[in-house]
């Protein structure tokens, strides 16, 4: 594994057993509008590294170490960690914007930099196949990103546990627009796939404020 990765997954281990332990810790670097809004900015990162429970923990951890190395390996070091930090504040900002006026509104998890490290890495190999349980068949790297966007739209709108879902839909755009701003020869190789991929996120940003309303 990149020693980053490594250095990224201890990170949220340590700190959310800290969370997990200590409820003042917890609330107080927490993601919430209220707190955000009156001048608290560094909660929309360090909320990233907090999560509610193990199971919680793990799924993103799971996600973060068999995608991780994808984006690592083939772009480098650097750019995964831009990746990985612009994704966690591209999702914070998306739950800012979605949920301003929602003063207690409150959120944490790695999911906004994980969904975008995913998304990154369907886009270097949007054909490979992904074994997801319960599903005994493998399914194409694009497909589960398409269905991945769909379930946080679905979590988002009726705001399924104390998980920030809009930092998925926030997190997979910052990983979507990152890795090509970084890497536009990604486009030229699979202009097709990036298309297919886009038209969700562009979706969501011309009628995602209609959400609230369905």
């Amino acid at each position: 594994m990149n020693q980053v990765l490594i250095v990224l997954i201890a990170a949220n281990v340590l700190i959310s057993m800290k969370g997990f332990k200590d409820y003042s810790f917890l609330n107080r670097y927490k993601f919430q509008i209220g707190k955000i809004r009156n001048g608290e900015k560094e909660r929309m990162l360090t909320s990233g590294f907090l999560h509610v429970d193990w199971m919680h923990l793990g799924f993103n951890m799971y996600a973060l170490y068999l995608f991780g190395d994808i984006v690592a390996n083939n772009l480098g070091t650097a750019s995964f960690l831009a990746i990985y930090i612009g994704s966690l504040l591209a999702g914070s900002l998306y739950s800012l914007t979605y949920h301003k006026n929602e003063m207690n509104y409150s959120a944490v998890g790695a999911s906004g930099a994980v969904s975008g490290i995913v998304y990154s890495s369907i886009l270097i190999y949007p054909n490979m196949s992904l074994m997801l349980f319960p599903l005994p068949i493998p399914i194409p790297a694009y497909i589960f990103g398409v269905g991945y966007l769909v379930y946080s739209i679905y979590g988002m709108k009726k705001q399924l546990g104390n998980v920030g879902h809009s930092a998925h839909l926030g997190g997979a755009i910052g990983g979507f627009v990152i890795t090509l701003v970084l890497f536009p020869q990604i486009f030229s190789m699979n202009q097709t796939m990036v298309l297919l991929l886009s038209v969700p996120i562009v979706l969501l940003l011309l009628f995602g404020k209609k959400l609230k309303n369905l």
